[in-house]
């Protein structure tokens, strides 16, 4: 089964209110095309139909990632463009999807297709379980049954050359291509939708989308702490930045530990262990090593699983050096490792009071704690 996706998002969206058409509009740092473009990241084929005037950003922004078409004075017409690109190619199943409809999860598109492998036809909808009215200028009029009722959502799935075949037969076009579809005959079978499945129509449906977002937000809190002694020495490495010290930090690799504090934060948060997990002290090549290559190491597990750093926290707890002077540089190499702004990581110290290994200056000892949010 070979599946081609079409994005349609040529209307103007009047209803949304002024500003530009609400495809384009931002929900939470990226376009509402953009996010429901990235829930069909992995299909091969996907053709986004875009207004005439929309054709240049559509290039400049999703150019080489799909195939652009531009659109018609309808939304049948634009799907009919693209099904006519499609033809040929060798597609058997297309979905058909509205590109403001960006939070569409992937369990109703999988539903969809699962559908297609004994209807030449699907769509997911929800059944409609609030009362009906009929109005007149402002009142009730009359009360409609609900039984039996539901609102269409999309992707709505089909046999390529079914709703090819459905779109030529009807030029004038309908309210959907499910309508089309049972024009032609065809059985269109219905699949369970997704409340979250929210079409934007009005300018309150973003504040709607933004709420979802927010609510679908993974938050991670890891924490970490080292302590490495003091050995002989001249320097010591604390959050990537080389003190002058009268002696140095004992360890396996350059005993920064407050940078080992901060990567095992990260690691914590992430549930994978700790440095020693990845780098073992036992393996002669990280003798030595700079304590940034765990660091940054970390931190592109971070990105790899979908995460940014929110914020991070570290405390140096010792009677000398002193780390005032040096905080907000260590906090600028550590943000610089890490990818992020330097307002996001926090460095800072304390004294034991002359108590224990650190207040007797056998020692240094970090603390460190790490926020990460989905990206």
């Amino acid at each position: 089964m070979t599946v081609a996706v079409i994005i349609v998002a040529a209307g103007r969206g009047t209803r949304a209110g002024a500003g530009e058409p609400k495809q384009w509009r931002m929900l939470d740092g990226k376009s509402a095309l953009a996010r429901s473009l990235a829930a069909f990241a992995g299909f091969e084929r996907v053709v986004l139909v875009l207004h005439p005037d929309d054709m240049a950003r559509g290039v400049a922004e999703f150019g080489g990632q799909v195939t652009l078409v531009e659109g018609g004075e309808s939304r049948s017409e634009s799907v009919r463009n693209a099904l006519e690109l499609l033809d040929g190619t060798g597609i058997s199943r297309v979905l058909i999807h509205d590109g403001a409809r960006p939070l569409v999860p992937a369990a109703v598109i999988a539903r969809v297709l699962a559908a297609l492998e004994v209807s030449a036809a699907a769509a997911p909808a929800l059944a409609v379980t609030d009362a009906l009215w009929r109005g007149e200028a402002g009142a009730v009029v009359g009360t409609v049954p609900r039984d039996g009722l539901y609102r269409a959502q999309t992707p709505q799935g089909f046999h390529f050359d079914a709703i090819l075949a459905a779109h030529r037969a009807c030029p004038e076009g309908g309210a959907d291509d499910v309508e089309l579809a049972r024009r032609a005959g065809l059985s269109v079978a219905i699949v369970a939708g997704d409340e979250d499945n929210l079409k934007l129509t009005y300018a309150e449906d973003f504040t709607r989308a933004e709420r979802i977002l927010g609510a679908k937000m993974d938050v991670r809190t890891g924490n970490g702490y080292d302590v490495h002694a003091f050995c002989e020495g001249d320097h010591v490495w604390l959050c990537g930045v080389k003190l002058p010290h009268g002696r140095g930090l004992k360890g396996h690799s350059d005993a920064d530990v407050g940078m080992h504090a901060l990567t095992d934060a990260l690691y914590g948060a992430l549930a994978m262990g700790d440095i020693g997990r990845h780098f073992p002290p036992s393996d002669p090549q990280w003798k030595g090593a700079a304590s940034r290559i765990f660091l940054a190491h970390a931190a592109q597990l971070v990105r790899a699983r979908g995460f940014r750093l929110a914020s991070a926290d570290v405390t140096l707890v010792c009677e000398n050096p002193k780390i005032g002077p040096h905080a907000l540089e260590m906090a600028r190499v550590l943000a610089e490792i890490i990818e992020v702004e330097a307002g996001r990581i926090s460095v800072k110290a304390t004294t034991s009071e002359g108590l224990g290994f650190t207040g007797r200056e056998e020692g240094i000892a970090a603390l460190a704690t790490a926020t990460l949010v989905s990206a």
